[in-house]
Order: C-alpha cells, then sequence, then structure tokens
C-alpha cells in the first residue's frame, strides 16, 4: 500500500519520511512531494493509495491539492497536516471528504495509529470489491455452466451469450461489424492443457482462460473441471475458425510455455444451440488419445462406426508367446504396436479402442487360467480387474496395460516348478497358447532351449504321455470347451482348436468323447437344462 507525503517545508516532509519505519507498517512510502502541482503531475502514474498534505502550502493548498486528488482517484484517503491556527480549516476538510487530519505536533505514535485507520478502510474497501467480484464471478460461472453446459434454457439467455447478429437483438452497427469480421455462426471448443506440474496445473487453466479473450476476439471461456470449455466466433469456412483457434493457441503456448489442445463442436447460429455445440464438441474431445492434430473437429470423427474390438487369435496365440518368455521389452513393444495400429484405423472410437484394450486383457486372464490348470497349478492370486477407460490418453492406457500383463505374468512365472518339472511345465503353457496353429515337438523344444529328444522323454516321464498324445488331448479339452459355451459352428470350433479338417477333427473327437461334436453340444445342453 503506498503513501505519497506532500508538504512544502522540508523538514517537516522529510522528518515524517524517516522518523516512522513504513515498510514495517506494510507501507510503501513514496518519493515525498514539496507542492500540491507536484504531486498532481505524479498522481495518475504511482497511483498512491494514502495522501498526506500540509494544509497551507505555497501554490495550491493541501485543500485543494485533496479536492483535486480525489477526483483523479477516487477511492484515496486524504489526511491533513495542520497547525492550531487551521483546525477550523481540517473540521471544513474533514466535511467536504478528507478522511482525517493530525497536529503537526502529534507524536509518531498517532502518526502511525492514523495511517493506519486508513490503510485499514482502505483493506476492508478491497475485501468488500472482492467479495463483490467474487459473487458476479461464479454467477457468471454458474449461468455458463447452466446454458452451456447442462443445456438449462428455461430462462432468458445471459447477455454475455447473445449472439448479437445472429440472435436478432444486435443493433445494425453491431450487425455490420459481425458482416466485416466474417462472423455467421459460434461454436465451443473444449481445450486440455498440459506442461505445467502437480498443481499449478488449476493455475494454468486459468491463465489460458484469461489469454483466451486477447488472443480470440469475441471469445467467451470458462474453466470446467479439468479442462477449458470457449466459445469461439465461426467464420464462414469452419476450416478456417479452426486456423484461428489454432494460431491463438499457438501464440498462448509460446507465453505460457505449456502444450495445448482443442476439439472444435459443431457451428451453431444461436444462442440456444450451444449446449448442442457443446456436447459434440465433447464427443470429439473424446478422441483427444486418439488423434495427434493440436486442433480438430466434430466433423472429423462424426461418420466412424468403431474399429477392431477384439484380438484375432493370432494376437492372442503372440500374446500367449509374450507372456511364457517373461520377457517385459517385447510385451512392451508388442502392446505399442497394438495400440498404433488401432489408433490407425480410419473407423477408430474411443468404444472400439478400449473394447480391443479389454479383449487383451480377457485373452491374458484366459491364458493364465488355461496355463496354470495345464500344469497341474492353482490360479489363487487376486489380481484386481482391469477395464480401460475411453477417454484416457493412449499413453496412458498404454501403461496400465502394460503393468496389468505383468502382474499376470509375474503369477505364471511365479507358480513354475524347478529343474526337469519347469521345463516341461514351460512347454505346456506354449502348447496351450498355440493350439490354433500347428504344434511340432521341434519347435516346443526350441522354445524351452532342449533338444527333442530329450523333450519327449521329459514328457513321458512327468505326464506319463507321449508329446503328441498330450497336444491331442489338449485340444479336444479346448473343442469340449468351446462347444459347451458357445453357439460357434463345428468347423469354427475345430479351426480354434487347431484342426482344418473338420471331418477330421469330429472323427477325433469322438474316439476321445465316444460322441460327434453336435451330439456331444446336444448331451452339455440337455445335461444344463435339466439341471442335473
Amino acid at each position: 500500500m503506498r503513501l505519497l507525503i506532500v508538504d512544502d517545508e522540508v523538514i517537516i516532509r522529510t522528518g515524517l519520511a524517516s522518523v516512522i519505519a513504513w515498510h514495517e507498517l506494510g507501507i510503501e512510502l513514496l518519493q515525498p512531494a514539496a507542492s500540491a502541482e507536484e504531486a498532481l503531475t505524479r498522481m495518475a502514474e504511482e497511483r498512491p493509495h494514502i495522501l498526506m498534505t500540509d494544509i497551507r502550502m505555497n501554490g495550491k493548498s493541501g485543500l485543494e491539492l485533496a479536492e483535486e486528488a480525489m477526483l483523479l482517484i477516487p477511492e484515496l484517503e486524504v489526511i491533513i497536516l495542520s497547525g492550531y491556527d487551521d483546525f477550523s480549516y481540517a473540521q471544513q476538510a474533514i466535511r467536504n471528504g478528507v478522511t482525517d487530519y493530525l497536529l503537526k505536533t502529534s507524536k509518531p505514535e498517532e502518526i502511525i495509529r492514523t495511517v493506519l485507520q486508513a490503510k485499514g478502510r482502505i483493506t476492508d474497501r478491497w475485501a468488500e470489491k472482492s467479495r463483490e467480484e467474487q459473487l458476479l464471478r461464479e454467477n457468471r460461472e454458474r449461468l455458463f455452466a447452466d446454458w452451456v453446459i447442462e443445456g438449462n434454457h428455461s430462462g432468458v439467455c445471459p447477455a454475455f451469450l447473445e449472439f448479437g447478429a445472429a440472435s436478432g437483438q444486435s443493433t445494425p452497427a453491431e450487425r455490420e461489424d459481425h458482416s466485416a469480421n466474417g462472423y455467421r455462426n459460434r461454436q465451443v471448443a473444449l481445450i486440455q492443457t498440459k506442461g505445467w506440474s502437480g498443481t499449478s496445473d488449476a493455475l494454468l487453466r486459468f491463465a489460458v482462460q484469461n489469454m483466451l479473450q486477447d488472443v480470440l476476439p469475441g471469445s467467451v471461456a470458462q474453466v470446467h473441471k479439468q479442462h477449458i470449455v470457449c466459445i469461439v466466433p465461426a467464420v464462414s469456412e469452419d476450416e478456417v475458425s479452426v486456423y484461428r483457434l489454432e494460431a491463438g493457441l499457438s501464440q498462448i503456448e509460446q507465453w505460457l510455455k505449456c502444450s495445448l489442445r482443442a476439439a472444435v463442436g459443431k457451428p451453431v447460429h444461436r444462442s440456444d444451440e450451444l449446449h448442442h455445440s457443446y456436447h459434440t464438441a465433447l464427443t470429439a474431445f473424446r478422441y483427444r488419445g486418439l488423434l495427434d492434430a493440436k486442433v480438430w473437429r466434430y466433423e472429423d470423427i462424426r461418420t466412424r462406426q468403431g474399429g477392431k474390438s477384439v484380438l484375432t487369435h493370432e494376437e492372442e496365440t503372440s500374446l500367449g508367446t509374450l507372456l511364457l518368455d517373461h520377457n517385459p521389452v517385447k510385451l512392451t513393444a508388442w502392446i505399442r504396436e497394438l495400440m498404433t495400429g488401432l489408433m490407425h484405423e480410419p473407423n477408430v472410437t474411443p468404444g472400439s479402442y478400449a473394447a480391443c484394450l479389454h479383449s487383451v486383457v480377457i485373452a491374458g486372464h484366459r491364458w493364465l487360467a488355461r496355463t496354470l490348470q495345464a500344469i497341474g497349478r492353482e490360479h489363487t492370486a487376486r489380481i484386481e480387474p482391469w477395464t480401460p477407460e475411453p477417454d484416457k490418453d493412449a499413453a496412458a492406457l498404454g501403461d496400465e496395460l502394460f503393468h496389468h500383463l505383468y502382474e499376470l505374468m509375474h503369477v505364471y512365472h511365479s507358480r513354475m516348478g524347478q529343474g526337469q518339472a519347469a521345463h516341461v511345465q514351460k512347454a505346456i503353457g506354449y502348447i496351450e497358447s498355440s493350439l490354433t496353429q500347428d504344434v511340432s515337438l521341434q519347435q516346443v523344444a526350441g522354445r524351452v532351449h532342449l533338444h527333442p529328444g530329450h523333450l519327449s522323454e521329459l514328457f513321458k516321464k512327468e505326464m506319463g504321455v507321449t508329446f503328441g498324445d498330450f497336444v491331442t488331448d489338449m485340444r479336444i479339452r479346448r473343442a469340449m470347451d468351446m462347444l459347451a459355451v458357445s453357439p460357434a459352428k463345428v468347423s469354427e470350433v475345430a479351426a480354434v482348436s487347431g484342426y482344418e479338417d473338420v471331418k477330421y477333427f469330429s472323427r477325433l473327437f469322438k474316439k476321445h468323447t465316444g460322441k460327434t461334436p453336435s451330439e456331444y453340444r446336444e448331451h452339455v445342453l440337455l445335461y444344463k437344462s435339466s439341471g442335473i
């Protein structure tokens, strides 16, 4: 808070300036002025909050100075310095708006008390003004949220959201101005901010909000949750609007050293359609993890129907092999390649993207359960389920997916046996993951780094059956599981079980179960319906 002392007597003004430690009172003492005229020339630039002036001076008096100073700074606190002979003048000054007076013979503590009282009055006014501004800001935010975000149009549209020329309520001059600038519509943009760490995120959003109205004249912006909702003027060509928004965001990025991205909703030409523009912007905003653009439109993603949502059998096999290999680096590369492929699909949506990642999780759990069952281990570990959030960034989803799969991989390998039993268990795991393909003894031996003959001997010793019989048994068991729960055709069940020849599969299935695949399915359905 700034104090200006004015007195044409050098002893008085220098004494007042030096006898009191003003800085300890939270007061910034400006260079004292030797006359009312000097004070008035400095007033506009230095903007003091408190003026302490002698009542009698050469040239303009202190009363004249106070009167003119309060015209320049209406909230100025004025303290008059007077002698005994000037007491009547001082009383008149107080009646004219001067806030207080002091005798020149006042003790320092009296001067301090008077100045602090003036400081307190100023602080109270600032607090009241701050409360009023806060109430106005909160009311504006509530109106914005009701009208634009919630779509509550039961009342009159707030004045700051009116469209002017587009709303039909503007003056001819306003309509001419809108026409000259090419503004036909408005559209809502949702802006994502990044680049400031931790607790500074909210401050960054606030700073960007304040700058938007400077770099994008005619815009209205408000922070909502974790992003900024901005209504921007739209010119006749939507692509031009996107270019203007991108240029504005780039300018703010340079100033604030941050990163900004925006999704733009449909242009609308009435204020009561702003909620629709917001809704379409929100739809487009959900694609932020799938697109590389700084600014993108609802029109860019509107026709997308969804891309790949489940893993192929080949991809499930690759995943199982990676989990068996216990190689985090290769697993990370596989996830990155899968996610990149999904993002580049022209019809991908956040929903289909998340669904495909979820199918990876399901495949991982299915692999773990089957593999542990195949090696005779119980699946007792409690693994929290994970469902991808479509709105999350691709990088964050990739990290979460990796950690979940890594946990599955750790559970399996922590249950592996030691020595020869471990080799056989790893071989069984590979067989379980590769049943849809040709599985030969040579291939499996290569995966577990053993000679085929040695692996064959270990298999017979540990499992009591030959390698070939074990593979056949696992395939038939998989076919039995699918026939019991899936309406898939017999040919499809055969393919998933590793048999391209349906007739051969059917003969082999009957040999092991005593029934054809169709008879087995009917038997299971009858068993379930009878409740036995």
